[in-house]
């Protein structure tokens, strides 16, 4: 059994990948992001269940090495056997070249990548063939390059999941299938944000040093090579492993059942994660969710919306008095947490215009983001549903033509523009928003002139800004009324912007400089509007698209889901502090009822100031669906599960209560089956009504 011998490289590399697994899990533990603590039970879980799926999950991934290693013999350059493998070599390599195979019918990479490997391959067996006073050497070379991929591969994955822990306080999720997709936006981000260079090299020093470790204390299997009988015995073994991995890995994954999402993410294997992330990408609603009958289902979202139409969100607002069509500027900023400002006890005095324009504006004090990325703010504020399991709509192929807050502006015969300061075509905007009638302004848009800074998602604010102004100034001139939607870029990783504009450096690529930069750029862009025209006739909608992170403790920490949302417009809109608790999803119609929008309603969302709201919020993740209701979060995930938790509020500071944030999540000792209900409701007919297209304009 010589494969599984102390000294063979099955073994060592299983042994490397599972010692850096558990520094990695120590590492997490103590991670400043990581805020919780751990009982006896739940170390115990991390690592002994972790330990064993690392395992197994190694064994599923050695299946390379393992056809590598079975193939490595003397025989095969024999006579004639080493000729005519060699001619068989050649020949293929002369097909791929010059003839169209089934790689070129895929596309892409493909054919320069069969190419290479082939090409590589033909090369080196020809050396082993033909130099046989040099085969050993020529061998050692090849195997030590082998075991350095796969130490390169163990070390690169260990520090991206560590980096991914440090950005969103998980394991792999769909956010890292996203970056396979955005692969060039991901790199400059990783490249602006972190110090690349020493960190590659650093990477590739120690995989060098552990490359020359493991060969050195596997040399001898290279020297006496398995018999074809041993190889046999040992594929054999290797056979069930690999077959008791299949079904063990899944079992060990279902044992991430603690209350304590921490335990759950650190104790999960982040390659598995990230395999079912790219699995699981669509999630049917039906196949993985509790279900109510559909009649009851829509019943119960008539007590939340008493207007809506059977097997449907479908009614009719009606306002007593004129529509007013003011112009409508909405700005969602990139990751702006509540507890940024100092109105919510933020003390470092990072965003003082947007605390000013709080008390000159309505500001809703007890809003929550609907998810934890970008589309997912812009999906709620655009079609005013709760979020879809798995991926937002924005991300989907049937995203088009939608029931949207764009299109009842333009049935007002309003301009309607999304305006970005990147590239459109990251998280598939360009798509959605085209796909909805929105004309859009992005990067591509800019001439050299009108960008003064710019990083890897896109020119600064400022000049995004400047640019919002100039198309505003033309706008104006069409004698029609606009409703522009800008998204904001600087509050993101890296945290570059221009230098002097504040008393942070963005050399220094920190948050808070982030933050403030947002604010500055904010505040410029007000000074500007304010000189304009058509500045009085127009409603400035603020607020973030998520917060600055997502984890916690529970699935859905409240304190991080909690967002700055506010109005203003002077001597239309009264400034005054709205309490009552609501979702993002509610932002937009309420305008529409502020600017007496008589329509026919698709939306979710509600005018919270009509008196048959019912406060209420959703919030989600790509597989936790949430609803806030009555001091309770309910929470529905897959596999047909649900969870409930008592809020009880934790005063910190001396706030009002309606600017306290942080609730204690303690489990409910008695299931409160009407919450769930309400919370399967939402979410199962929203899904319905995507899936059968009957949420279209």
């Amino acid at each position: 059994m010589k494969f599984f011998k102390t000294r063979s490289p099955f073994y060592c590399l299983s042994l490397f990948y599972i010692v850096t697994s558990i520094l990695l899990r120590i590492v997490l533990l103590f991670h400043p992001i990581t805020q919780s603590s751990f009982s006896v039970l739940e170390i115990l879980s991390i690592f002994v269940f972790g330990i064993v799926s690392d395992f197994f999950v190694f064994v599923i991934a050695s299946a390379f090495l393992w056809l590598y290693l079975l193939f490595l013999s003397n025989s095969k350059y024999n006579k004639p056997w080493g000729y005519i493998i060699f001619g068989g070599l050649v020949s293929l390599l002369i097909y791929v070249a010059f003839f169209n195979t089934i790689l070129n019918q895929y596309g892409g990479s493909a054919p320069e990548i069969g190419l290479y490997f082939i090409a590589i391959k033909t090369l080196f067996f020809g050396l082993l063939l033909f130099l046989p006073k040099y085969r050993s050497k020529i061998r050692i070379v090849l195997y030590s390059i082998t075991i350095f991929i796969f130490v390169l591969l163990i070390i690169q994955n260990a520090v991206s999941e560590f980096f991914f822990w440090n950005e969103f306080g998980v394991k792999y999720n769909f956010i890292a299938v996203d970056y396979l997709v955005y692969t060039n936006t991901v790199i400059g981000n990783i490249m602006e944000s972190y110090p690349v260079v020493p960190l590659f090299l650093g990477i590739g020093i120690l995989s060098a040093i552990f490359t020359f470790i493991i060969v050195k204390r596997t040399n001898s299997f290279l020297i006496h090579l398995p018999s074809f009988p041993d190889k046999l015995k040992n594929l054999g073994v290797y056979l069930v492993l690999f077959l008791t991995a299949l079904v063990a890995i899944p079992l060990l994954a279902k044992q991430e059942n603690s209350t304590n999402v921490f335990t759950n993410e650190i104790q999960a294997n982040g390659v598995y994660k990230f395999y079912m992330a790219f699995m699981n990408n669509e999630l049917e609603y039906d196949n993985y969710y509790k279900t109510l009958p559909e009649k009851e289902a829509y019943a119960l979202l008539k007590n939340q919306i008493p207007s809506i139409t059977k097997g449907s969100t479908l009614r009719k607002i009606q306002s007593n008095a004129v529509e007013n069509h003011k112009n409508v500027v909405l700005i969602t900023i990139e990751s702006y947490s509540a507890d940024f400002l100092k109105t919510y006890g933020n003390d470092r005095n990072i965003t003082p215009f947007i605390d000013s324009l709080a008390t000159q504006s309505l500001l809703f004090t007890n809003l929550y983001a609907v998810g934890n990325r970008t589309v997912r703010g812009l999906e709620a504020v655009t079609l005013c549903l709760p979020a879809s399991a798995a991926e937002s709509v924005i991300k989907k192929v049937d995203n088009k033509n939608k029931f949207s807050t764009g299109n009842l502006f333009k049935q007002r015969n309003y301009n309607v523009k999304y305006l970005y300061g990147g590239d459109a075509y990251f998280d598939n905007m360009q798509d959605f928003f085209s796909g909805n009638g929105y004309d859009i302004v992005d990067e591509k848009a800019f001439t050299p002139e009108e960008i003064t800074f710019s990083n890897i998602w896109g020119v600064c604010d400022e000049d995004m800004y400047n640019k919002a102004i100039q198309i505003m100034n033309d706008e104006a001139k069409e004698n029609k009324p606009f409703f522009n939607h800008i998204m904001t870029v600087s509050n993101h990783r890296p945290f570059t912007f221009p230098e002097n504009k504040i008393d942070i450096s963005g050399k220094a690529k920190s948050r808070d400089g982030g933050v403030k930069y947002t604010d500055y750029a904010m505040r410029k862009f007000f000074v500007m509007a304010q000189k304009q025209p058509w500045f009085k006739n127009t409603v400035f909608v603020i607020m973030a698209d998520h917060c600055a992170s997502s984890s916690g403790k529970t699935e859905l920490p409240l304190d991080k889901y909690r967002i700055p949302a506010m109005m203003y417009s002077p001597g239309f809109i009264q400034p005054e502090h709205f309490n009552t608790l609501m979702s993002q999803i509610d932002v937009m119609p309420t305008l529409f009822g502020l600017l007496n929008f008589s329509y026919n309603s698709k939306f979710y969302g509600q005018d919270v100031f009509k008196a048959d709201y019912k406060p209420r919020a959703l919030i989600a993740t790509y597989e936790d669906l949430g609803l806030i209701k009555d001091n309770v979060l309910t929470i529905i995930s897959p596999v047909k599960k649900s969870k409930q938790f008592a809020l009880t509020l934790h005063p910190k500071g001396n706030l009002a209560n309606e600017f306290q944030i942080y609730y204690d999540e303690k489990p409910l000792k008695t299931a409160r089956k009407d919450l769930i209900d309400a919370t399967i409701a939402y979410y199962q007919t929203s899904a319905k009504l995507l899936k059968e297209k009957k949420y279209q304009k």
